[in-house]
């Protein structure tokens, strides 16, 4: 597999046929599946489900490579130089050549959800070429427009490319490969079509905020039953205030008070369904509210039912932060 090791660690092929490949990734944060389509000699396609905290990759290369990943749902930390982080979210599409691509990836909310497409450069433009026919792309030229060097280059919020992808989601089996042919045409005109602005550039920080900024989360997730002011947490871990607010919101995708409310409410849930002899009182306790309408309000506001509603029903929410919750 042009894009994929053997040698990769907790890595195991699940099965191939007919140019595609499933792949589980398996570590003790989780696990996750690759679903690779090779759609014309050097062009591959990736389906990435991943539910887990981190992934090591041992993946390096030395072939000329194109890859574009877009986020459908999820968070992916990766490094933008000497130990400095920024994070690709839903709606995000990341374009790099693989050069950095060993190493330790974090998943701040332990899901990751996306598609990849991937190119080899000494490959592709033959059927590529064949594909396009009057209206010919050069790939080396969008490589160089992204990734002049070995850093990748994200593009956020891109609206325009949402529906490429979407549409890559569910597709019918007998047409998959066409199909597939179409959706590349259309993504690679539309990257040789963009202008680059400095809305593509994405805040980054550096490790030590990041560290700091995920022993805030760990404690808060360790405190729930705990109202923290952000004040005394920028004291007690000796992080400016703003810079906290603003590494909290990047890592993790919210502000520190919306990710907590977020959490607080599934692990409510979570007590509603499998400790049906606890009152509303005490699981709201539990979760850090002394009054139980309180509770109840953002109880519904999160999740649409009030806690007798959820009880009732039986109780099955999709869960915000699934790693916390199990």
């Amino acid at each position: 597999m042009a894009f994929l090791q053997d040698s990769q660690p907790d890595l195991c092929l699940l099965a191939k046929s007919g140019g595609c490949s499933v792949y589980q990734l398996r570590n003790e944060s989780g696990e996750g599946t690759m679903t690779v389509y090779e759609v014309f000699p050097g062009a591959t396609i990736l389906y990435n489900d991943f539910h887990m905290a981190y992934c090591d990759s041992s993946f390096e290369t030395r072939q000329d490579l194109l890859c574009i990943d877009y986020c459908r749902e999820g968070r992916m930390e990766y490094a933008v130089g000497n130990d400095a982080f920024s994070y690709v979210e839903a709606g995000d599409l990341k374009v790099d050549r693989r050069l950095k691509h060993k190493g330790y990836f974090s998943l701040p909310l332990s899901h990751y959800h996306g598609i990849s497409m991937c190119f080899d450069l000494s490959m592709a433009p033959v059927e590529l070429a064949r594909l396009a026919g009057d209206c010919p792309l050069n790939l080396a030229a969008i490589q160089r427009k992204f990734c002049p060097d070995a850093r990748p280059q994200v593009i956020h919020g891109a609206p325009s490319v949402d529906h490429i992808f979407q549409e890559l989601c569910a597709v019918p089996e007998r047409i998959k490969m066409p199909y597939f042919r179409v959706k590349i045409l259309e993504l690679l005109l539309y990257l040789d079509a963009l202008e680059l602005g400095s809305g593509t550039e994405k805040p980054y920080f550096y490790r030590s905020q990041v560290e700091t900024v995920k022993a805030i989360r760990s404690y808060l997730v360790e405190h729930l039953e705990q109202h923290i002011t952000l004040e005394a947490l920028s004291r007690q871990y000796q992080i400016p205030l703003t810079t906290m607010k603003a590494c909290f919101k990047s890592v993790y995708g919210s502000p520190v008070n919306t990710y907590m409310r977020a959490l607080r409410m599934d692990r409510a849930a979570l007590l509603l369904r499998k400790e049906p002899e606890a009152s509303v009182t005490e699981i709201a306790g539990a979760v850090g509210y002394d009054s139980s309408s309180k509770f109840a309000a953002a109880f519904r506001a999160v999740k649409g039912q009030t806690p007798l509603e959820y009880r009732r029903g039986g109780g099955n929410p999709v869960l915000s932060f699934p790693d916390e919750t199990e």
